[in-house]
């Protein structure tokens, strides 16, 4: 998906909590350690199936990933998957379940004054750390490396 659309559903998103503010780029990006739990959560998986056969194998991968993936969304109190976009003034990360759909809340909106960005280089993903300098809260995020996410174009953004 473009991220023209995106882009288009992230504003929506900010209009429509009547905020007017003007969201340069959006990307898609899901709780720190999402990929990571999956991975390792297939690997459980595949031990516990794989005494079962093929297809107790790919059962238990499959059903793995997904467990895993869902237990480090719960443990971050994050949406599973966020469109996240940036405006001169601010980051908003909307819940969204795809690429392509409306966004159906609000997680986070945080000012980008006195917000300090670090990234961190995975495997597979970019993490992303919004810390807030008063308070030291942070927001951590991964955003994927395949170019149709726009992760690394928020990130970007973020760095300029």
């Amino acid at each position: 998906m473009s991220e023209a659309t995106m882009l288009e559903l992230v504003r929506e998103g900010v209009r429509a909590l009547g905020i007017d503010d003007d969201v340069t780029v959006a990307g898609q990006f899901s709780p720190r350690g999402h990929t990571g739990a999956m991975f390792l959560g297939g690997l459980a998986g595949d031990e516990v199936g794989g005494r079962l056969g093929e297809v107790g194998d790919a059962i238990g991968v499959v059903g793995g990933a997904v467990a895993g993936a869902h237990a480090a969304d719960a443990a971050s109190g994050l949406p599973a998957e966020m469109l996240v976009g940036v405006s001169a003034s601010s980051v908003y990360g909307f819940a969204a379940s795809t690429r392509h759909t409306a966004p159906t809340a609000l997680v986070f909106r945080v000012a980008r004054e006195g917000l300090t960005v670090q990234v961190h280089q995975r495997a597979n993903v970019r993490i992303l750390e919004l810390i807030h300098e008063d308070s030291g809260s942070r927001i951590e995020l991964e955003g994927n490396r395949l170019p149709m996410t726009h992760a690394h174009d928020v990130i970007e953004a973020l760095r300029s």
